[in-house]
């Protein structure tokens, strides 16, 4: 063989071996940026649709229709096809599949090895490469979709000690209800009678100490001071919403929020400037807890209610997007909660001016705006100013795999298409965090 046959050969091996290494090893040098991602839980298609129609109307956009880039989710778990919240959440903290159970755990009970191969989530590997760190979550402090990115234990009841590990996480806003969880019992807080801790300890004098500044209302929030470098909301005693049905509701006189409560979007906006001085690297977990909570109870009002107020805190971030497109802004649930539609023909089926039957001919239970048997809903103008009745129909109480979307602008967006893993936002958010494409 000559020498120059020899030498071509070996030249191409070398090629193949370094193509090989290009396929197996994670991808580098890609543009380092900030992540947004919202979680509105328990939300799919459908439920976006009858917002759009109630909100904006049919010709229309909600912030969430504005955003460029979509992909279809799929939501398996190890050991069942529809995500509970606290196995969804884990699989968005740490890029790698664990079973309904898991909350921050994996199926053998141990903190998962993630996607980056640490045994951290991304929040946590954030902290300890200097990135600003916030959780958001118009839900209690135990509400997995934030809380399984900083808190790892055995079941998702262990109350007490997902609030210990979320207060002691390091993370550097911290927005929620929950504050039963965070006092003894026997102390009196902003909220609460007395807390529901039986260890002693109270969490909001331990937050004081690692120098959070605490603020309890809407008020408080809007006059934070500037400078706060770290900050810990308290919202409510336990959800910031009241998670009932119509009926009961009403029965109580009760509002779908509390209004001494912080929206969702008056949340993300402070966070953000807080974790976005002087140009800082962050990542903000935001997630609309309502969505779910109300879904599962059946309660057509609430849940638009809620997921309105996702569409506008999506729309914080958007207008943070424009005038800082070095940020990745990713939406999506992990499931559906209560499998709802909505359902319009004309007026002869659903009369503004007459209450509905509480159940569909099929037997699903029909809710219109004050629960079943209220009036239909009346969607906002088209764009020649008509509006249409509507009714909500419910398949169940329970989670569903529903038809959930991925959403995504910004920074690395374009990577958000076609079919998309749960594991896969994970991958999306580390992408912009730290300049890798991880398998």
């Amino acid at each position: 063989m000559k020498l120059t046959s020899k030498l071509f050969i070996i030249i191409l091996i070398c090629f193949l071996i370094s193509a090989q290494e290009i396929k197996t090893q994670p991808s580098s040098g890609f543009q380092k940026g900030n992540v947004i991602f919202i979680h509105p839980d328990g939300t799919s298609l459908a439920v976006w649709n009858a917002a759009r129609m109630l909100y904006v109307g049919p010709d229309n956009k909600l912030n969430w229709d504005n955003l460029p880039n979509i992909g279809i989710y799929l939501g398996h778990l190890t050991n069942s096809l529809t995500a509970t919240s606290n196995g969804g959440g884990t699989v968005h903290a740490y890029g790698v599949k664990v079973g309904v159970g898991a909350y921050g755990m994996d199926d053998n009970h141990q903190i998962p090895t993630a996607r980056s191969g640490k045994k951290m989530s991304i929040i946590q590997e954030a902290m300890e490469s200097g990135i600003k760190t916030g959780l958001v979550n118009s839900g209690s402090i135990i509400e997995p979709g934030t809380g399984a990115f900083v808190a790892s234990v055995n079941a998702r009841k262990e109350d007490q000690e997902i609030a210990r590990q979320t207060i002691l996480s390091g993370v550097d806003v911290i927005m929620y209800g929950g504050e039963e969880w965070l006092l003894p019992e026997g102390v009196k807080g902003f909220y609460c009678s007395q807390g529901k801790r039986t260890d002693g300890l109270n969490l909001i004098d331990e937050a004081k100490k690692l120098g959070y500044k605490i603020v309890y209302t809407r008020e408080q929030l809007k006059n934070i001071s500037p400078d706060v470098n770290k900050l810990l909301g308290i919202f409510a005693e336990g959800h910031t919403f009241n998670d009932k049905t119509e009926e009961e509701q009403a029965r109580l006189n009760l509002e779908n929020f509390k209004p001494e409560a912080p929206t969702l979007a008056e949340m993300t906006e402070a966070a953000i400037k807080i974790l976005s001085r002087n140009n800082q690297q962050f990542i903000l977990i935001v997630e609309e807890e309502g969505t779910d909570n109300f879904g599962n109870k059946n309660n057509a009002k609430g849940m638009l209610e809620s997921l309105k107020r996702a569409d506008d805190a999506l729309g914080i971030a958007m207008n943070y997007i424009n005038t800082n497109p070095n940020t990745l802004l990713i939406t999506c649930s992990d499931s559906e909660a209560g499998g709802m539609e909505a359902i319009s023909y004309t007026e002869d089926y659903f009369p503004f001016d007459k209450p509905l039957p509480k159940l569909a001919p099929n037997g699903a239970p029909y809710d219109g705006i004050n629960g079943s048997g209220s009036f239909p809903f009346r969607s906002a103008p088209d764009k020649l100013g008509r509006t249409f009745p509507f009714v909500i129909s419910w398949s169940t109480t329970d989670d569903v795999c529903g038809s959930v979307l991925v959403r995504a602008a910004g920074l690395n967006s374009d990577f958000v298409k076609g079919s998309i893993d749960n594991t896969d936002i994970y991958k999306f958010m580390y992408l912009t965090l730290f300049g890798r494409l991880l398998k």
